[in-house]
């Protein structure tokens, strides 16, 4: 049987300060069958969200006031679960990588194909609820414990260590496949749900992120190991929990 929330409409925010972007994904997004939010700045957002339970966010980072990546850090601070999607109207990586670094967990450039960003909430509201549905499974590595439907990641005193989804979903495929080098192509495939891109820094910011978390407190090799030309691997055995 399906939750009250696996049943009810999927809501998006679009935030962004241009009314014509906002009119066009709005129409857009309602005819393909999800509620649509509107909010031309960060206060706006807040109240939407406060007063909703949101699934994901378009996010412009060009706002007034408080911009979209500022948003995004002040967003996944508070909440892990909602998707964030950032949409630029500039092409520099810098805005891409800085924008993943602070929690978002995809993005796109304008000007846009809205089949293409239909494509990409599509592909992150399923990874989103296969999690939901995910069966029961605890992992235990290196003193880490890795709950897989909770998505809680918890070090060796309990203390909860808070990750993002894209951080979530590259250390639970890793965590999976302890022994295996996952590829780029596999891990993009498991953060994004879209092949790697030989320009794509997206995973290597992410275990760069992740080595921050799971390696501050001691001195020894890293958890997550570099295999040069191939990928990365987790170096600790990972034993299952449940």
């Amino acid at each position: 049987m399906q939750s009250a929330r696996d049943a009810r409409v999927p809501t998006l925010v679009v935030v962004d300060d241009d009314l014509v972007t906002q009119a066009r994904l709005s129409a857009y997004f309602t005819q393909e069958g999800y509620r649509v939010l509107l909010a031309g700045d960060g206060e706006v957002f807040w109240q939407a969200l406060a007063a909703n339970a949101v699934d994901l966010v378009l996010l412009d980072i060009n706002l007034p006031g408080q911009d979209g990546l500022s948003l995004a850090r002040d967003l996944r601070a508070r909440n892990a679960s909602i998707g964030i999607i950032l949409v630029t109207s500039r092409s520099d990586d810098i805005d891409k990588i800085v924008g993943l670094e602070v929690g978002a967990d995809d993005y796109v450039t304008k000007p846009f194909n809205p089949r293409e960003l239909l494509a990409r909430v599509k592909s992150l509201l399923r990874r989103t609820g296969e999690a939901r549905v995910a069966h029961e499974e605890i992992l235990a590595f290196g003193g880490w414990t890795l709950n897989l439907p909770q998505r809680r990641l918890c070090d060796s005193e309990g203390r909860e260590v808070v990750l993002t989804r894209g951080e979530f979903e590259l250390l639970a495929l890793l965590a999976r496949h302890p022994a295996e080098v996952m590829s780029r192509d596999r891990l993009s495939r498991a953060v994004s749900g879209r092949d790697w891109d030989p320009q794509d820094r997206t995973i290597d910011v992410l275990v760069r992120r992740l080595r921050a978390k799971i390696d501050a407190n001691t001195e020894a090799e890293s958890l997550i190991l570099t295999v040069r030309g191939e990928g990365y691997r987790l170096a600790a055995e990972a034993r299952d929990r449940a």
